[in-house]
């Protein structure tokens, strides 16, 4: 007797969503190659609503987003735009249901959007960071603080079982005089880049070892200017910190991220 096969099931359609990544003007138009997240990218598109748009791609909604990749894509996409039109980035992970829902959120915001869009134009984002060469940091921490030779004169040689206190003592003071310095040297780049700015702002230090960090919001005609500017500090700095300038990106510093709803 023969055996009978059961049909192959049907497959099941994937589940999609639609990512957002930023707000832009409704006469913004992604180039035909533009690519955002997934696998494979998906392509990106506007919808608009008035006079303001989304970027937007498809995504498939049965794994979660977040990694480094997907993040770098992301970004990408947000600081090419801003180089040629105001962007407000919604913040990475945003994924709606359907293209009506981007509408419904552009409408119930839209003259919001358009403010903030229109404050924006003809402005980007610089970021200026600076690491501190940690043997010229540690050398000036010895020679500027006195305290800090008489501990470490105390400490050496002695068994580190004698030493704990001492050596807590000591670690709390190089603290403290890596953190003035650390003020010291943003508050510098903040007056050299200041006045060719905008807006600034100060971030928090990320590592131990920086010696600034600082974003600011710049007038594209001054991007020449601001660049020039952190040229010349880092060559006044070559020899005890590393800094760079990233950029031009989105402004992600000067406007608070949008959060629609899932």
């Amino acid at each position: 007797m023969s055996q009978q096969t059961e049909p192959a099931p049907e497959a099941t359609e994937r589940a999609i969503g639609i990512f957002l990544y930023g707000v832009v003007p409704s006469d913004v138009e992604p180039t035909e190659d533009a690519r955002g997240i997934g696998e494979p990218p998906g392509k990106v598109s506007l919808i608009s609503q008035g006079e303001i748009g989304a970027l937007i791609s498809e995504v498939p909604l049965d794994r979660p987003l977040g990694r480094p990749a997907e993040l770098r894509t992301y970004e990408r996409l947000l600081d090419g735009t801003a180089v040629v039109a105001p962007v407000l980035p919604v913040r990475f992970g945003a994924v709606l249901t359907d293209a009506d829902a981007v509408r419904d959120l552009l409408e119930t915001y839209h003259d919001e959007f358009l403010a903030a869009l229109n404050e924006l134009e003809g402005r980007i984002e610089y970021a200026v960071r600076g690491r501190y060469v940690e043997r010229v940091l540690l050398t000036e921490v010895l020679e500027e603080n006195a305290e800090v030779q008489r501990l470490r004169d105390q400490i050496r040689d002695q068994p580190e079982e004698l030493t704990v206190n001492l050596r807590m003592r000591l670690g709390e003071i190089v603290n403290q005089a890596v953190e003035l310095k650390r003020n010291n040297d943003t508050q510098r780049v903040v007056d050299v880049l200041a006045p060719l700015s905008e807006q600034v702002v100060i971030r928090p230090a990320t590592h131990e070892e920086d010696a600034a960090n600082v974003a600011l919001l710049v007038r594209t005609e001054r991007r020449e200017e601001v660049e020039d500017a952190v040229r010349r500090l880092a060559e006044e700095w070559s020899e005890r910190v590393t800094v760079r300038l990233l950029g031009p990106l989105a402004p992600y510093d000067f406007v608070a991220p949008l959060e629609p709803g899932t």
